[in-house]
């Protein structure tokens, strides 16, 4: 099964980038210049020439292709054949611009090698989900189809400290990080982008989630304009207060580096939203 691309023109680099027509959500963001605005401002405050970032979910690599231009080398994993020759071409495009490399793992990140289901989205996608033996296709996706891809471990193949390590897996967060923890311990100086979702989260609870992340020294917030630290039970409070099917949070973290990277005034409005909201 194979899905037609277009090419989108960045004003960044004048990169061209491909993406998948027909897409309902991240080809049209990518085509008006602003996906995950707020998460690729936070992402790329932590790149730096020569660091090594691991891109899980990549999709057809916004994020790999930003830590490429800023002269990293990246690690990005997406299972869905199709959409990982997309992500290939555009890290290739990438390094003809940019400084950096990226290696493409055609596999999803859990916490065992194996081979897994996973359910394709009609119209977004990029919510594909992979399902737990036995488990039928979720309610609330739209039609599509179902096939068979690659599970790795993070740590199998990815060695050494890394500086930002972005997880958007649609529900399988908490394997991803089960199979890249000797990854986290060699890491004291990371960045953290996650997806949290608790309606779709497979293996824990979302309060284990966060406890695994604040018992390992980071601190946690929304990926937000100005983000600032929450408490787990604030951040579980304000996701289950959500729709609980469209409601997850985008969440932003830091251990070892700083959690404010935009300035005083970023700070100031950072410090007035943790006052405001519940």
């Amino acid at each position: 099964m194979q899905h037609a691309t277009r090419k989108v023109r960045l004003a960044r680099e004048g990169l061209e980038l491909e993406v998948l027509a027909g897409d309902a959500i991240i080809g049209p963001a990518i085509e008006r210049g602003n996906w995950e605005e707020h998460e690729t401002r936070l992402f790329r405050a932590h790149l730096a020439p020569g660091a090594r970032v691991v891109d899980l979910g990549a999709n057809v690599g916004w994020f790999t292709v930003q830590a490429v231009l800023e002269g990293c080398e990246v690690h990005a994993f997406e299972p869905v054949p199709w959409i990982a020759d997309v992500l290939e071409r555009n890290a290739r495009a990438a390094e003809l611009v940019g400084p950096g490399r990226a290696i493409v793992h055609r596999a999803a990140a859990g916490s065992a090698r194996g081979t897994a289901r996973i359910a394709l989205a009609g119209a977004n996608f990029g919510d594909n989900r992979l399902l737990d033996a036995g488990h039928a296709r979720p309610a609330d996706m739209d039609a599509g189809t179902e096939l068979e891809i690659a599970v790795e471990r993070v740590d199998d193949l990815v060695h050494g400290p890394v500086r930002v390590l972005k997880i958007d897996t649609q529900g399988s967060e908490w394997h991803a990080l089960q199979g890249a923890q000797a990854l986290l311990e060699a890491s004291p100086r990371i960045a953290l982008l996650l997806e949290f979702w608790p309606y779709a989260l497979r293996g824990a609870t979302p309060d284990e989630l966060l406890r695994f992340l604040a018992e390992r020294g980071f601190r946690l917030g929304k990926a937000t304009a100005a983000p600032y630290p929450m408490r787990p039970e604030r951040i579980l409070r304000q996701a289950l207060a959500r729709d609980p099917v469209k409601g997850g949070l985008d969440l932003y973290g830091t251990r070892g580096l700083p959690f404010h990277v935009g300035g005083p005034l970023d700070y100031a409005r950072a410090l007035w939203r943790s006052w405001r909201e519940a």
